[in-house]
């Protein structure tokens, strides 16, 4: 019932109304696919896609390996451990809002920390939030720093339940730091990987609070729509054009393509899983 109350309900309403022409004074009758059509025909609607895509890349690959790397660090004995354990959590637990600041006086064109870092190695300064590249490095980075923390610890616990006797056994047989890891702790902790991908796309292809606060709360993402999102233009479209029902045709199409990357995501994992066995 739960289910149904506040996840079907909401889905199929959404649905409906993208299949009308709904603006504030109501329902003006139904269109059928014309909400549709229109949004395949929109180039702000394939520009906000390329730049969702991007991002994904840019905030998905980097997190996960980086977070692969960070949980086999911890997953060694060293001085401090739960420290350090419980220090890769407080990204996740900072507020968006203050990252978002503090990361925008890092990307700051004219007194940033990031551009005074570039001067050193003779690179002019970069305005990061003007050019489409800049802007989604800036909001990739941000997205990074928040959940590169939180996956580590997931594949961390992972590896905890691997035990220590295949270790000593590689070890026994000639095997170095590197190829345990690539042998024993990859392949049994994949489940973690697969569930890490899935997650990290869903959530790629529904971002939205970090390049929101890093426009300064543009929701056109710049100038230019260098780094709006799907989910910025249904916001825009919805709650600044008041268009109900175009602006949940773009909700179905961010649902659709987001099943859709769910299944590859789970295909492809279990095709290589099944091709390692």
């Amino acid at each position: 019932m739960l289910f149904a109350a506040f996840g079907l309900f909401p889905l199929g309403y959404t649905v409906v109304v993208s299949l009308h022409k709904w603006d504030l004074t109501g329902d003006a009758g139904l269109i059928g696919f014309g909400n549709y059509s229109t949004l395949l025909a929109d180039p702000d609607f394939w520009n906000a896609l390329l730049n969702t895509l991007g991002l994904l890349v840019l905030a998905t690959v980097p997190q996960l390996l980086g977070a692969l790397i960070l949980a086999a660090l911890l997953n060694r004995p060293i001085r401090a451990l739960l420290f350090f354990r419980l220090g890769v959590l407080i990204p996740v637990v900072t507020s968006v809002a203050a990252v978002a600041i503090v990361f925008g006086q890092l990307y700051g064109r004219d007194t940033g920390l990031v551009n005074g870092l570039l001067h050193l190695f003779s690179v002019g300064p970069v305005d990061w939030q003007a050019s489409r590249g800049g802007s989604w490095v800036a909001v990739a980075s941000m997205v990074n720093w928040r959940w590169t923390g939180y996956n580590a610890l997931i594949y961390l616990a992972a590896m905890q339940s691997i035990s220590r006797d295949l270790y000593e056994a590689a070890q026994i047989d000639g095997a170095g730091p590197v190829r345990q890891f690539r042998s024993i702790t990859v392949p049994l902790i994949r489940p973690a990987l697969i569930f890490t991908v899935v997650m990290s796309t869903i959530g790629g292809m529904q971002l939205f609070t970090e390049p929101l606060l890093f426009g300064q709360g543009d929701v056109s993402g710049g100038s230019l729509r260098q780094f709006q999102t799907i989910a910025m233009y249904m916001f825009e479209q919805s709650f600044q054009n008041f268009d109900y029902g175009y602006g949940s045709a773009v909700a179905v199409v961010i649902f659709l393509l987001t099943v859709i990357a769910g299944v590859v995501n789970a295909v492809v994992g279990r095709m290589v899983r099944g091709g390692t066995q």
